[in-house]
């Protein structure tokens, strides 16, 4: 029973790290939305800093996952830092594109934005759902952007809705398990 008791504080932990970096990546998302919204030239920076900022998180998630599975975390790491090169190497794309004229500061952000959402996603299927689920957010995202005035409040709703129904499934998964 003891052993039981450990592994689930064990588990418990993982799943309050892995939130809390969720929940940190949604809420930088909301910045750079903000910021794009204010300064579209200051959003393309940030969008870039950004798929850095998500490479190492994604490496940290990574680190985390390999904990309790089997997974080689230096295979891991390699893997996923062709992808975020790669991914930075099309971000590189949209600016040459945004540089020629082809596209001006807010298409972009918003194809950047796309990027991100695209590598989070794909990622996500190496690290964990919730990775992916934050790449979903973004491309929702991008779409509320271009169709709605008041996008804020819109990708707001939905980043608390995300964090909710994650929360409340791990909950549901953790009764099932343990019951």
């Amino acid at each position: 029973m003891q052993d039981q008791d450990q592994a689930l504080v064990k588990h418990r932990r993982r799943f309050q790290l892995e939130e809390a970096l969720f929940i940190l990546l949604l809420g930088l998302s909301l910045l750079g939305i903000g910021i794009t919204d204010f300064s579209p030239h200051d959003g393309y920076g940030y969008w870039l800093g950004m798929v850095l900022a998500f490479a190492v998180l994604a490496v940290i998630i990574s680190w985390i996952q390999s904990k309790k599975t089997e997974l080689d975390f230096l295979a891991l790491v390699k893997e996923q830092t062709l992808h975020w090169l790669v991914t930075l190497l099309v971000v590189g794309g949209a600016f040459l594109l945004q540089q020629s004229g082809r596209l001006d500061e807010n298409s972009a952000s918003l194809v950047v934005l796309l990027i991100l959402s695209l590598a989070t996603m794909l990622d996500g299927i190496r690290v964990g759902w919730q990775l992916s689920l934050v790449g979903l957010f973004l491309g929702i995202c991008a779409l509320l952007i271009a169709y709605l005035e008041q996008f804020m409040w819109a990708a707001s709703l939905l980043a608390v809705a995300i964090v909710i129904g994650t929360i409340a499934w791990e909950i549901w998964l953790h009764k099932r398990a343990y019951r």
